[in-house]
């Protein structure tokens, strides 16, 4: 019975940690742009950052109603993160228990 759920739990893994990166991505380019490093009219920089915006902040905005920015600074992708790792965790450790 384990061995029939161990695929998906290794697809719900696999799904957590891709979107782990892609938050981390969308951060490090976010930084990149704010401190001028990465220039916002390069096409490349803002399409990118369209499609990681457009995978995101659906989430964000669902994580800022339950906590919003405090003294202006949006926690809400660390919150994900700490979120993503938790739930990557758990599909592991039940993976484990399964089989």
């Amino acid at each position: 019975m384990g061995a029939l759920f161990e695929p998906f739990l290794y697809i719900i893994g696999l799904l957590l940690n891709i979107y782990f990166k892609i938050v981390v991505v969308e951060v490090v380019l976010y930084w990149l742009i704010h401190f001028k490093i990465l220039d916002v009219t390069n096409k490349y920089a803002k399409k990118t950052m369209e499609i990681l915006e457009n995978v995101t902040h659906p989430v964000y905005d669902k994580i800022r109603s339950k906590l919003p920015p405090v003294a202006g600074i949006d926690f809400s992708p660390f919150v994900l993160l700490l979120i993503l790792l938790f739930l990557e965790r758990l599909v592991y450790r039940l993976s484990d228990i399964i089989l």
